[in-house]
């Protein structure tokens, strides 16, 4: 493995009410910068700021000096994705990178959070912010990082490509744009996804492994949706919309998918309960043993961070009924949404689905169509980068390929057959997770920690 020219930096982590700036280096400064300022707009699907975010990352980038005319924002409607390319001098002859990530999160209502989720805040600990870790952690994390390049006079061998996207949250309609209809983002060799990925610390702290995500589980969503006239409420009718579509829903949280598994997720629970241990340890390892051993099956499905690796879920996130409050309700509607394991056909979930709701009357509608995308067999140069990245701050770390419960926009480039890892330079607890959720957090130590992560990489696999 070829040597890093220039010295890693030691960046000591701080708190946001603690920096000094002669403490911290330019590329740290800048990164906090850059993050601060895209957190503080909040790029919900609803307020159509993805643009705005565009724009200040480009200029970023432009002051930075990367050529204007290799950056463009491509709007669509009050969405906008960002691509900007870091041209090489082509001596290596190969293809170029794509580092993805997206600009947009997740709804986020003030009143629910113990602070403002658009306020970049901290504690001793964490920063807080919706957008902290999903992902405009990963985003000012690689915008900083061809800045940080492009400052040192870095001329990569092959040209490097930033995607991002502008709804990944929300629909993927610019994630399909840049997946299947960007010719030049189609003769990449492969992409790095920061949206994913990264390595898990126990309570204590302590490193345990690196999961480079390789594949994804479907994402598929239904409506189901019971009619009947309704009337006056005060004549009740036996077949009321909302108690019937209760009665699904209940029937639907009561069932379990079967156990799957593949070589990658077996491999994945060997390695990772040898090195955890402790109860949830040894149901991992009994598992990867054993995918059939119900005690180690039933352990994990009580882990919300592995339940998805083990089996198929669907679960009600959005209910809709009624339209008066003193009328019977002519209409109630649950969204279900649905993260397939690999290989299983969408519907055949369906027929599941129906099966257990267990009512011809109830009404089943797919919201789009389903992306199902293939994995990602590992190669070695991008091990080869990625070891080099995390064992310079976890010597000795092992790296495991591994499957995501959720869904990113790898999955749509993997479809469009580019090979997509997500590598995300994140350390954490993965019982501190809280994207999506309230109060979502960072540890500011793995902020700081990551801030080479992607520059070792990107030297590993396109350096002279």
């Amino acid at each position: 493995m070829k040597k890093l020219i220039h010295l890693l930096l030691a960046i000591a982590p701080l708190t946001a009410r603690a920096q000094q700036p002669q403490q911290l280096s330019e590329h740290a400064l800048k990164t906090f910068e850059i993050f601060k300022t895209i957190v503080e707009v909040d790029t919900s699907k609803a307020m159509g700021n993805t643009p705005r975010v565009a724009r200040y990352l480009a200029d970023e980038l432009i002051a930075a000096g990367l050529p204007e005319d290799d950056i463009e924002i491509v709007r669509m409607g009050d969405l906008a994705a960002l691509i900007a390319r870091y041209r090489g001098d082509g001596s290596s002859g190969k293809k170029p990178i794509l580092f993805l990530g997206h600009m947009d999160v997740v709804e986020a209502y003030a009143k629910d959070w113990e602070r403002p989720p658009f306020q970049l805040t901290s504690d001793d600990t964490n920063f807080y912010a919706r957008g902290t870790i999903d992902n405009k952690f990963g985003v000012a994390q690689l915008t900083s990082t061809f800045i940080r390049l492009k400052k040192e006079g870095f001329v990569p061998t092959r040209d490097l490509i930033l995607a991002f996207s502008g709804d990944e949250e929300s629909g993927m309609k610019t994630t399909r744009m840049l997946a299947y209809e960007r010719p030049d983002l189609a003769e990449a060799e492969f992409a790095l996804n920061s949206d994913a990925g990264g390595g898990d610390l126990d309570i204590n702290g302590k490193a345990i492994t690196y999961n480079i995500q390789a594949a994804e589980k479907t994402y598929a969503t239904w409506e189901i949706t019971v009619r009947n006239p309704g009337g006056h409420s005060s004549r009740p009718r036996e077949d009321n919309a909302i108690y019937d579509l209760a009665a699904a829903i209940k029937n639907i949280q009561g069932y379990r998918f079967p156990v799957q598994y593949s070589d990658m997720t077996r491999n994945y629970f060997k390695v990772t309960g040898e090195q955890l241990g402790g109860e949830l340890g040894e149901a991992m390892v009994a598992f990867a043993r054993d995918p059939n051993d119900p005690a180690a099956a039933d352990r994990l499905a009580r882990e919300s961070s592995y339940i998805g690796t083990t089996r198929t879920t669907c679960v009600v996130t959005m209910l809709k009924a009624g339209h008066a409050e003193n009328a019977l309700p002519q209409s109630a509607t649950a969204t279900v949404n649905c993260r397939i394991f690999p290989g299983v056909p969408v519907s055949e979930i369906q027929g599941t689905l129906q099966r257990v709701v267990n009512n011809p009357a109830v009404e089943f509608q797919q919201t789009y169509e389903a992306t199902e995308s293939p994995v990602s067999e590992l190669r070695e140069d991008v091990v080869d980068a990625v070891s080099e990245a995390v064992n310079n701050r976890y010597p000795e770390v092992q790296l495991l390929a591994y499957m995501e419960s959720g869904g990113t926009d790898g999955m749509h480039f993997r479809r469009a057959g580019i090979p997509t890892w997500a590598v995300s330079g994140i350390f954490m607890n993965p019982d501190e997770m809280y994207a999506h959720g309230l109060n979502e957090r960072v540890p500011i130590k793995a902020f700081y920690d990551a801030l080479d992560h992607w520059s070792v990489i990107i030297h590993e696999l396109a350096g002279p």
